[in-house]
């Protein structure tokens, strides 16, 4: 076992020392051996696994939807990939709501930054829009 220290981890992984902490209070990487003089000592596995929150993370996957990833590979089996997949879905549907709602909100701050620049209405256009039900 490769003895991996956590400023190591940190930099094999580009996690911050403080979100592997997190991690490992959470759930999402197991609590290390220490060393005798207290350090926390990681391994290869460990470097994996922090790679595999961390690009999960990224592309948007809660916490929960993290740990049922990491549940679901260590299984591999062809049920397995169905049940990624289905969770990956679902999370593509989340996706893709959150950009409508980004666009919406785009074309009312627009229209809203627009008025205020051509000065069509008297008062604060921005203003007005956000009073609005």
């Amino acid at each position: 076992m490769a003895e991996i220290r956590i400023g190591d981890l940190s930099n094999r992984t580009g996690c911050n020392i403080e979100t592997i902490r997190y991690y490992e209070r959470v759930g999402l990487l197991p609590h290390p051996p220490r060393s005798p003089s207290r350090y926390r000592l990681y391994d290869s596995d460990d470097v994996s696994r922090l790679r595999f929150v961390r690009r999960s993370r990224e592309l948007g996957f809660s916490l929960d939807e993290v740990r049922a990833l990491l549940a679901l590979s260590a299984d591999r089996g062809q049920e397995t990939c169905a049940e990624v997949r289905e969770l990956a879905a679902r999370h593509l549907e989340d996706i893709r709501a959150k950009i409508a709602d980004l666009r919406a909100m785009e074309r009312v701050l627009a229209d809203s930054v627009r008025r205020c620049d051509a000065g069509e209405a008297p008062g604060c256009p921005l203003i007005d829009s956000l009073s609005a039900a």
